[in-house]
């Protein structure tokens, strides 16, 4: 089990042009968003409780970042990640086909942002070979808007010493391989 900073800077390399970043900044949570939805509508009843699969995703998702060894940003991103979970769930009454669509089309344009922000990177995503990554982005999105506030700045500036800063990548280069 890889510490927050290892895979926070494993993630961050694939992340390096800031119109990628910002694509995921926008990206990430739409598919987080999408992904509640759809793992909302059916409830599940466990041994007199009633829950749904979306809430048991996301307990493994909370428990999985709180146990990073950066306590504090596995806080903010479990705070964040709940309040997607619990908007979602607040659409569960919508009529089946808006929930659908409205539940599949987040995901998908989520996952198609972020795929623009790899076109502008020069690199295919990282998580192909790291699923890892799946895990690391929601964490990774919530740095980044701790940042823009002012907060955590020596754990960025360590990632980014890691990493390398981020780039705006001029379009007319070759593509990295």
């Amino acid at each position: 089990m890889s510490p927050a900073f290892e895979l926070l800077v494993r993630y961050a390399r694939y992340h390096r042009d800031q119109r990628n970043v910002t694509m995921h900044l926008v990206g990430v949570p739409m598919v987080v968003f999408g992904s509640a939805m759809l793992l909302a509508r059916a409830p599940l009843h466990l041994g007199g409780v009633t829950t749904t699969p979306a809430w048991l995703a996301f307990a493994a998702l909370w428990l999985w970042t709180l146990s990073r060894g950066q306590f504090l940003l596995g806080l903010a991103t479990t705070l964040f990640t709940a309040a997607l979970a619990w908007a979602a769930h607040g659409l569960v009454g919508l009529s089946a086909m808006s929930w659908l669509t409205l539940g599949i089309g987040l995901w998908a344009a989520g996952w198609l942002a972020q795929s623009v922000g790899h076109y502008y990177e020069g690199r295919r995503p990282g998580f192909a070979g790291d699923l890892a990554g799946l895990l690391v982005a929601p964490m990774f999105v919530v740095l980044e808007l701790l940042a823009m506030a002012g907060l955590c700045r020596p754990l960025v500036a360590r990632i980014e010493q890691a990493a390398g800063p981020t780039t705006l990548r001029d379009l007319a280069q070759p593509l990295a391989r």
